[in-house]
């Protein structure tokens, strides 16, 4: 089933979006930053919101990932 029909696929997939981004703008921070707006923007926001509400995303992924592991 496609992630944008099932709520709970959607939200790893924004997770990993979110956790991916911040990643990248850790290891390679130009790469992010010169795409501020337009398209490419949604990824420099995400890469913020994993900087600046990180325990907050890593209590989410913990969440997640037990409810995943709970309905296998």
């Amino acid at each position: 089933m496609s992630a944008i029909f099932n709520f709970q696929s959607l939200l790893i997939v924004v997770l990993l979006l979110i956790c991916t981004c911040a990643y990248i703008r850790a290891l390679y921070p130009a790469l992010l930053d010169r795409n501020r707006t337009g398209f490419l923007g949604v990824f420099w926001k995400a890469a913020r919101i994993g900087e600046r509400l990180s325990p907050w995303v890593c209590a989410a992924c913990l969440c997640m990932s037990v409810s995943v592991l709970l309905t296998k």
